[in-house]
């Protein structure tokens, strides 16, 4: 059968065979008993040889159309072991596949017609050994088992487990290697696919692939499997790159790496917009989105000016408390900026009770204090004393608590999931403790070092922790990007190469874990 033709009729008997038949039986004819056919011997091997080189062109035809019939109806075995994996510096291995056109659309096309459907359904065999198989499960274990063996050498082994239609590779017979140029990769690549056709095991296969090639590998993985988990293990240490590979996951706390979501920023307004991000801007939640935002801004400057590097623990606790905050603000600089006003708030604090705290401001702790020192600030001694920071401070805690509880009431949800339990120690990591082995880890750090990170979220355990704490790590690696472009991996360190390194980045669900910064 040859493609020149604009219409192919290949589900259908191969007529080709006959053909071959007929012209190998007059080659022999010819070969064996000229005189049968009224030949002279000189004669009779030229046309045999005109006869067997039809049969073989008529046979090969046929066999064309039967291998085609084949494919229909079965998924070819096709099995590469790790080491097997093309490696390149310059291609993406992705599997075998073909150019998919319009001769291919018609072929699957046809593949609906009614008529043609008997050439789609396994063979009466394979239909048969599947019936005696369900049937001596119980009673005859052993043929059963020997009907199901995955070999070669069982004719009517059971197709693979991937679900699928084997009509989609059976309409191509000549599949081949198929590569992508690395420098498209940077365009993204996007797989769909429902579940259990392959999505996953494509990921490993380009992770085996960038691992080898040496660049920075990061794989998020939301649902944390099992897996993906031990392949990305495995070939790190095949790669010999055992020391490069961190591996963070919230379902293992005790033996994950630990990491800081909002530790490293390039400005501070970033950590606001890490945290808020992930608060609802729909309708009326915008507002309140923006309040958050500005409470946690106001939180992070202040951390930041007394020399603390902000983690969701502090974050959570100064906003649930942002009078100690203030208090501790405002001491450190009084006593910098303006001593002279702290004889003054000594004053102040043994002259004022509770009755002299305004309405708006009781209840909260400490709510002298804070009385002593607002008077003090409203002095005219106080009003030399000007400090963006201490003024934010100053109109948190100006605000009626019921009132200031209201507002924040969207944030304190958020950072209750990120610092619950176990997972508290993992993104609020303790700098300082160095009894703790687990490493603590930063995009930045990763990334110079060529690194190789596993992040297991294990969402099928808690979803909203999951994708929280997901969504608030792909916003820090998104800022360090920006980070990169700015200013380059190396930041302009002397002496350092500062040349491009790839960051190759899997994402499995990414709808887990995308959001607006991507």
């Amino acid at each position: 059968m040859s493609n020149r033709y604009v219409i192919e009729a290949l589900l259908r008997p191969a007529v080709e065979l006959n053909t071959a038949a007929v012209a190998g039986t007059a080659a022999v004819v010819c070969v064996t008993a000229p005189w049968a056919v009224a030949l002279a011997p000189s004669v009779s091997y030229v046309t045999a040889g005109g006869f067997a080189v039809l049969s073989i062109v008529r046979a090969r035809e046929g066999m064309q159309v039967i291998r085609y019939r084949r494919n229909l109806r079965r998924l070819p075995r096709y099995v590469m072991t790790s080491r097997q994996i093309p490696l390149s510096k310059r291609r993406l291995f992705i599997g075998r596949g073909f150019r998919w056109t319009q001769t291919h659309t018609q072929r699957l096309r046809d593949t609906l017609r009614p008529e043609v459907a008997h050439y789609l359904q396994p063979s009466r065999l394979y239909q048969l050994a599947r019936r005696a198989e369900e049937a001596t499960e119980k009673r005859l274990p052993a043929l059963s088992k020997l009907l199901n063996a995955d070999s070669v050498l069982n004719p009517v082994r059971p197709l693979p487990p991937v679900g699928g239609n084997p009509a989609i590779h059976g309409i191509e017979p000549n599949e081949v290697d198929v590569t992508l140029d690395l420098r498209e990769r940077v365009g993204h690549t996007v797989v769909y696919g429902t579940t259990r056709v392959g999505k996953t095991r494509l990921a490993e296969l380009l992770i085996t692939q960038d691992i080898r090639r040496g660049d920075t590998t990061i794989v998020f993985d939301p649902k944390g499997d099992a897996d993906l988990l031990k392949r990305v293990w495995a070939e790190a240490h095949r790669a010999g790159r055992g020391d490069e590979l961190t591996i963070f996951h919230l379902g293992w706390p005790d033996i994950s790496a630990r990491y800081n979501a909002v530790g490293r920023f390039g400005r501070v307004s970033e950590v606001a917009s890490r945290v808020a991000g992930q608060l609802s801007g729909e309708g009326n939640s915008a507002a309140f989105r923006e309040f958050a935002w500005r409470f946690v801004n106001i939180v992070a400057r202040a951390l930041v000016a007394l020399g603390e590097r902000p983690d969701y623990t502090l974050i959570t606790r100064y906003v649930n408390n942002i009078a100690d905050l203030y208090l501790r603000y405002a001491v450190k600089v009084i006593t910098d900026k303006l001593p002279d006003l702290s004889k003054q708030i000594e004053n102040n604090l043994k002259l004022f009770g509770e009755d002299d705290v305004p309405r708006n401001m009781q209840g909260q702790p400490d709510a002298v204090r804070i009385w002593a020192y607002e008077v003090a600030l409203s002095s005219e001694q106080g009003q030399q004393l000007y400090d963006p920071i201490l003024d934010g401070l100053r109109s948190a805690v100006r605000y009626d608590r019921t009132y200031f509880d209201k507002i924040v009431a969207s944030l304190l949800p958020l950072l209750e999931k990120l610092t619950t339990g176990k997972t508290a120690e993992l993104l609020s990591p303790d700098y300082l403790n160095m009894e703790d082995p687990r490493p603590i880890f930063d995009w930045e750090q990763v990334i110079r070092k060529k690194g190789v990170v596993y992040i297991g979220l294990d969402a099928l355990s808690d979803s909203e922790v999951g994708s929280a704490v997901g969504n608030s790590m792909f916003a820090d690696l998104v800022s360090v990007a920006g980070h990169i472009y700015k200013h380059g991996i190396n930041a302009g360190l002397p002496g350092a190469d500062d040349r491009k390194n790839p960051i190759n980045l899997h994402c499995d669900e990414f709808n887990e874990l995308m959001g607006d910064e991507f």
